[in-house]
């Protein structure tokens, strides 16, 4: 589903964020990205959504070549993804609803389909009793499932989440973390970049490890860390 062949990306500042990344990751996996601080996680995520393009190399989803797309063609990409984002950037004058039912209304999406889809999505993340609520009178945790509600309310076949967790207490970080979980199940491939080496140990799912802007650990049923 995702293929990077020698990814890299070079700013204008001349900060190299990503060298020569090769990746292949399959349909309906469940996918760790960790790594340091500036080690090229969410740029990583970036170029798969087409929020960056890559300086040198290929980055291809379901086969399409990002880097030849045109720019007319990114929404229609970005429908078969859904993002994640650590500080949620909910619309706060719009309802729980309104909130979710605006990604689908962006995509031309009919009144029933959107009716059916975002009242569905906040059905499966538990927020369909508070649809009616606004951003500023949920916990940090509803608002992150309001945000994954939002992502994969078109149901889309991709996943991508920066820091989910990163805002959260322990105990809310396992529930969004067990929600992606359940969302990969239902068939959809999910990419996490995260920080929280807790979770990473205890999920135990493939672990991509960067470094510098560079893949030094790929490994299935891993650990946040080799090192001791």
């Amino acid at each position: 589903m995702i293929v990077l062949r020698n990814a890299t990306k070079v700013y204008a500042n001349g900060v190299e964020a990503l060298s020569g990344v090769d990746l292949c990751i399959g349909k309906e996996e469940f996918v760790f990205i960790v790594g340091p601080t500036g080690s090229g996680k969410s740029t990583l995520l970036k170029l798969l959504y087409r929020e960056e393009v890559p300086t040198s190399g290929q980055v291809l989803v379901d086969r399409l070549n990002l880097s030849d797309i045109k720019p007319s063609q990114i929404p229609f990409l970005r429908r078969n993804i859904g993002v994640v984002f650590q500080d949620y950037k909910l619309l706060p004058t719009r309802t729980v609803y309104e909130n979710v039912a605006f990604a689908l209304q962006v995509m031309g999406a009919s009144r029933t389909y959107t009716r059916r889809q975002a009242g569905q999505a906040l059905e499966l993340v538990g927020l369909l009793k508070k649809a009616n609520c606004f951003p500023g009178e949920l916990s940090g945790g509803e608002q992150q499932r309001v945000c994954i509600a939002r992502a994969i309310a078109n149901n889309p076949p991709l996943l991508l989440a920066d820091e989910p967790t990163g805002n959260l207490d322990p105990s809310t970080s396992w529930e969004i973390i067990h929600l992606l979980d359940k969302i990969n199940k239902r068939n959809t491939t999910v990419m996490v970049a995260t920080h929280n080496k807790s979770i990473v140990d205890g999920m135990r799912k493939r672990v991509i490890a960067l470094e510098a802007g560079r893949v030094i650990r790929d490994q299935q049923l891993g650990v946040y860390s080799n090192v001791f």
